[in-house]
């Protein structure tokens, strides 16, 4: 009894697997899309200072640097800034 009901919940948890891929999956560029702007957006808003544009929350955004700056090479390069546009600061 106990095999059966084991099998038929791996059944289920693959036929939910299956469920979810068909319904996902159309949407799954456009939510990359949208998660990657999203990102932008707050790359944007956290070097914001240092590219001169003024930031009312750049006391709070300002211990996020360091965590962000692995990123920011590949950030400024998809907002097509070939290189970087902080002064003193060289990535490329």
């Amino acid at each position: 009894m106990l095999g059966i009901l084991t099998r038929a919940k791996a059944r289920l948890n693959r036929f939910k697997a299956l469920l979810e891929e068909f319904y996902v999956s159309p949407y799954r560029g456009a939510l990359a899309r949208a998660r990657r702007e999203e990102d932008d957006l707050f790359m944007l808003f956290v070097f914001a200072e240092l590219m001169g544009v003024p930031n009312p929350a750049a006391y709070y955004t300002l211990e996020l640097q360091p965590l962000l700056l692995e990123r920011f090479h590949e950030w400024h390069q998809r907002q097509g800034m070939d290189h970087s546009p902080l002064d003193g600061f060289r990535c490329c």
